[in-house]
């Protein structure tokens, strides 16, 4: 990691918007991606109990995916017609897999619904990352293809090569360097993975 870049970014973003994600005109960038209200709204559909309904919590996937501004639109109806396509026991694997997503054994749940996206070429970073981003927004982080290139390229992130293709190694360990990075700056900065990501792409431009 390149600390000084990271510190000559954090002092030209402050310099610009001085209360970091709290500033006004911040305020107004970030209401039209809705992230508190997506926030609560996963955290009350995907609870550890919430998952005693598998087909439930798939409806429920289909619908926060479709309501997130972070996936592209030509993804979200692709993504409804996959779990309209599964048959009941596919769809109740991918809930098994979201659980361990979140709650259980991570990589097992990520790899298991990797593959059912793959049944169907939607093995997309976007929709392997954003809900887990939603219900655990300062643990998680969404991989965003161009953010995540630009931030491994500005910051020299070693050992870290991306790839369209998701995999769990690349997951962890771009994860890993987030939540690194975040100690180093502004705690205005860090209210959650995305306002820090949001950070780092403004400050390539």
């Amino acid at each position: 990691m390149n600390s000084e870049k990271l510190k000559a970014a954090e002092a030209q973003f402050l310099q610009l918007y001085p209360l970091g994600f709290d500033d006004p005109e911040m305020q107004k960038i970030g209401k039209k991606h809705r992230m508190p209200q997506m926030i609560e709204q996963c955290q009350d559909l995907f609870t550890e109990l919430a998952f005693n309904k598998p087909h439930v919590v798939v409806e429920n996937m289909v619908k926060m995916i479709s309501r997130s501004s972070m996936v592209s639109m030509f993804e979200k109806p692709k993504f409804r017609d996959f779990v309209k396509s599964l048959s009941g026991g596919d769809k109740d694997r991918l809930s098994e897999g979201f659980f361990e997503q979140l709650y259980g054994n991570q990589q097992q749940g990520f790899e298991q619904i990797l593959d059912l996206l793959r049944t169907q070429k939607l093995a997309k970073w976007s929709l392997i990352s954003i809900l887990p981003n939603y219900v655990f927004p300062c643990k998680e982080v969404f991989v965003k293809p161009t953010t995540a290139k630009g931030i491994i390229a500005f910051l020299e992130l070693e050992g870290l090569v991306y790839k369209p293709q998701p995999t769990w190694d690349f997951y962890q360990r771009y994860k890993e360097k987030i939540l690194q990075m975040k100690q180093h700056v502004d705690p205005t900065l860090t209210s959650s993975n995305v306002a820090f990501s949001g950070f780092l792409m403004m400050s390539m431009r």
